[in-house]
């Protein structure tokens, strides 16, 4: 019963449009007094120790040095780098637009930050070659999914801090698979655009080439700077986001010159509100998880999956199924902190690697973005190209299709995810 209170109160609360963590700080509250044997203490202390976490520093950093590097631009430069490579091609500027939210994957570690990033210059520039509006915002929410799978990642840092697993060993786990999601969008871009006859633009030079790689060398360092920090030993993932901090002002104020001294207290401004966001989500969500672990809820859903089937493959698509409904209608951190402690004793239960299945949750978890109602990254493609959200989300369904696709593929072949993993053992 007190199970059904607890999600019970969740939902309602979230179908009254009450924000996340305020949702998941009621329902908790809700079955506290229900219950009558759990003290209220249990929310404030969930509210202060959860955020008192070394790793969990990561998330503030991470989200500055995507505000800031969004803002600095080395978006721009990096699109012109995929121009040069795919540019020619068939759908080349949309599949430029894809690689081009990959590299900046890999210095954010935040969706919707990469579509606000990279969509405010790659649709316009698709519309003005011609490409219709909602396939190019289309194109852009869909890639930015991948900037939570491909390292620095928020979600996995959150998965690493609740499930008490690596995050070094997570982010490298979402290099391949982050590629492998890419390519299945540039796939359906390129049918597409061929079905539709959107062509490429002259072929660009070799030299060209260098030169837009010169002018793109410093946001083309970052990962490079963070991710061998990491996994060379010199430093720590959440040391590694402070770096990326320092970098990203250094490269935008100093090298590129286009982030100005008086647009910084805005980004601090915009950063600390998604801050504390995450942040009451991570605290309310860590008390939600206590009452789970007192009523021992993690152990009987794993006892009712099992009931269904002992079958591996069985379980693993119904947790899919679960996590890409979740991901409709919850916050991937809220989702993370919430279902991380239920689901990860069905996995080891199965013999799923830890790592792995961190990576499955986030890749479901990143689909998320792009899924009505919560669809985050629909939103913020919506607010940059003006397409309203009903048209949009149907121009983005083929790419979701190509997206379960991959995340099958993900889920059922773990040496895709756990191969580079290998070699940090």
């Amino acid at each position: 019963m007190t199970a059904l209170i607890l999600f019970g109160s969740l939902a309602l609360l979230l179908l009254l449009t009450v924000p996340i963590g305020i949702s998941i700080g009621l329902a908790t509250l809700i079955t506290i007094w229900y219950s009558g044997s759990m003290p209220f203490e249990y929310l404030t202390q969930g509210l202060i120790t959860s955020i008192d976490s070394f790793p969990l520093l990561a998330v503030p950093f991470f989200i500055l040095a995507g505000e800031i590097m969004g803002k600095g631009g080395l978006s721009d430069r990096l699109f012109k780098v995929a121009g040069t490579i795919v540019g020619n091609k068939t759908g080349g500027i949309a599949i430029a637009s894809i690689i081009t939210c990959m590299f900046f994957a890999a210095i954010s570690g935040s969706g919707p930050a990469t579509v606000a990033a990279v969509g405010g210059i790659m649709i316009p520039a698709m519309v003005k070659q011609g490409y219709d509006k909602k396939f190019a915002t289309a194109v852009v929410c869909a890639a930015g999914s991948i900037g939570v799978i491909i390292p620095p990642s928020i979600p996995m840092v959150m998965y690493g801090v609740v499930g008490s697993q690596s995050i070094g060993k997570l982010f490298i786990s979402g290099i391949i698979p982050g590629i492998l999601v890419g390519i299945a969008l540039m796939i359906w871009t390129y049918i597409y655009s061929k079905k539709m006859g959107y062509k490429g633009g002259s072929k660009s030079t070799f030299i060209e080439f260098l030169k837009a790689s010169w002018d793109a060398k410093w946001a083309l360092l970052v990962p490079v700077i963070i991710l061998g920090g990491i996994y060379g030993g010199i430093f720590t993932p959440t040391e590694a986001a402070g770096i990326a901090v320092i970098y990203g002002f250094i490269a935008g104020v100093l090298l590129y010159r286009e982030l100005k001294i008086k647009d910084i207290p805005k980004l601090l401004v915009e950063s600390a509100i998604t801050t504390a966001t995450v942040t009451l989500i991570v605290g309310t969500a860590t008390a939600f998880g206590r009452i789970l672990t007192v009523e021992q809820i993690p152990a009987k859903i794993t006892e009712g999956m099992l009931a269904i089937s002992s079958n591996p493959i069985i379980i693993l698509i119904l947790i899919n199924v679960l996590l890409l409904i979740v991901g409709c209608f919850m916050d991937t951190v809220a989702a993370i902190i919430i279902l991380t402690p239920l689901l990860i004793p069905v996995a080891l239960n199965i013999g799923v690697d830890p790592i792995h299945f961190g990576l499955i949750m986030v890749v479901n978890l990143a689909i998320g973005f792009i899924t009505p109602p919560l669809g985050v990254n629909l939103f913020v493609g919506s607010g940059v190209s003006g397409i309203p959200i009903g048209p949009l989300a149907k121009a983005v369904l083929p790419f979701f299709v190509a997206m379960v696709i991959t995340l099958l593929i993900l889920t059922f072949i773990p040496q895709l995810s756990l191969y580079l993993v290998g070699f940090m053992e």
